[in-house]
């Protein structure tokens, strides 16, 4: 009798554990996860045409909001608090079912979609995750969740106060054409200048837009044999060389390479429609994501790596349009249409704002020079960003060999003149070195 009982208690305990449920596993998120909220939001921007000035915008909140959940579990990286104007200490988690890496990627999504136009079709990728997670562990996923829409909430009103709501009721740029120096819109669009107000946006991490302004551009002037006008007859001379070696030209492949327009018009009958592309800071975006694929970088890595690059890119677009509006200088399209040759045509479509500095070589040059920083130098990378829109691959030896090919694409697709591009490179390492050196993010 005793062991039948014995028999009995093991039977009915082996019974209970083979009927149990079978516990939820944590929810996996990888890098590759990241890279994917990121590219949709990319896409979306494509979609939605938005300036230069305020796809940084667009990039960079999410990634900080990922970062601060990421910080507060890894203590080998620090708070952007007191580090970053006016941000704020995120809320802890209260529930101990939270995945931070989990909450970090919902923070992504979920400040991403308060800044496009858009929603809907980051909705739709993003309820298609939801589905996944739910069904691995819906206890985990609610609480990651809950978390992040807290702490996206606390982003959101840090957000708002940086001066972009603002900068939307102030008048559009005022055309001067008293000056011959000064901007004027430029064919076949002829749009007004885009985002005047932009060096009002509150910086991440520089003082001030003015902090690192550069060195003001030749002074204007037409005499032959003045600096500025041999400037003027450099865009000309070298686009008509270009152009006279064929569509198979090196230059300009490398001038459509690094168009990065989304203002592209194109005129078809009476027909006139936009060809969208990515922005500069898109380009260097996608840089950031092939160097972490390369580097095989950890999840937390890949959340830093894409934080302190966008905050390179975004203060470097504030310190750059500082300078646009400021000196407000004419383009070469319009100089050499008025007093060289009414009919030559850039190679590249002049963007709708002034000439002085490059924004591609001010972007190019904090960007690299941030890469740079967390990759190392000489870090040989194929640059697969524009392939999308029928390019080809591009090679390089470094971030800053990249930026430095950028920066001289300005010169062949004839939108700058070299003032500009030196210069402008110049004032985005010094924004990239800047944002290197201040910002203490890793232990």
């Amino acid at each position: 009798m005793r062991l039948s009982k014995v028999v009995l208690v093991i039977t009915i305990l082996y019974l209970g554990w083979s009927c149990a449920s079978p516990k939820a596993e944590d929810v996996i998120v990888t890098q590759d996860d990241y890279f994917s909220a990121v590219d949709k939001v990319t896409q979306i921007m494509i979609h939605d045409i938005f300036s230069p000035p305020v796809a940084s915008r667009i990039y960079v909140y999410p990634n900080i909001a990922s970062y601060e959940i990421m910080a507060l579990q890894n203590k080998s990286y620090n708070s952007l608090v007191g580090q970053v104007e006016g941000l704020t200490t995120i809320p802890a988690p209260k529930d101990t079912n939270v995945n931070t890496q989990l909450s970090a990627l919902i923070a992504h999504m979920e400040v991403s979609r308060t800044l496009i136009f858009s929603e809907d079709k980051l909705e739709q990728f993003r309820d298609s995750l939801y589905g996944v997670w739910a069904s691995k562990n819906e206890a985990q996923f609610e609480a990651s969740k809950a978390y992040a829409l807290e702490v996206a909430s606390h982003m959101k009103d840090w957000i708002d106060k940086d001066n972009y709501s603002q900068t939307r009721t102030m008048p559009k740029f005022n055309v001067d054409a008293s000056e011959a120096s000064r901007w004027q819109p430029t064919p076949p669009a002829y749009m007004d200048g885009i985002e005047p107000h932009w060096n009002k946006i509150r910086t991440l991490s520089i003082d001030s837009a003015s902090q690192f302004k550069p060195k003001s551009h030749p002074k204007f002037a037409l005499d032959k044999g003045s600096d500025f006008h041999n400037e003027l007859m450099e865009v000309y001379n070298v686009t008509n060389n270009i152009t006279a070696e064929g569509d198979d030209s090196e230059e300009i492949e490398i001038a459509q390479f690094w168009d990065c327009n989304p203002y592209v018009s194109v005129t078809r009958g009476h027909f006139m429609f936009a060809t969208k592309k990515i922005t500069p800071g898109a380009h260097w975006i996608g840089i950031t994501k092939i160097a972490s694929q390369k580097a095989n970088i950890s999840f937390d890595e890949t959340i830093y790596a894409f934080t302190k690059t966008s905050i390179g890119i975004f203060d470097a677009f504030i310190s750059c349009w500082d300078e646009k509006y400021r000196s407000n200088l004419i383009r070469p399209e319009t100089l050499i249409n008025q007093h060289i040759d009414e009919k030559w045509k850039p190679i590249l479509q002049t963007p709708p704002f002034p000439e002085y500095t490059s924004g591609h070589s001010v972007v190019s040059g904090s960007a690299s020079t941030v890469l740079t920083s967390i990759f190392g130098d000489n870090f040989q990378f194929d640059d697969d960003t524009e392939v999308a829109f029928g390019l080809p691959i591009r090679s390089f030896e470094s971030f800053n060999k990249a930026a430095e090919e950028a920066a001289i694409s300005r010169l062949y697709g004839g939108i700058h003149y070299m003032a500009a591009i030196d210069d402008g490179l110049l004032q985005g390492r010094n924004v990239g070195k800047w944002v290197t050196n201040s910002l203490k993010m890793k232990n």
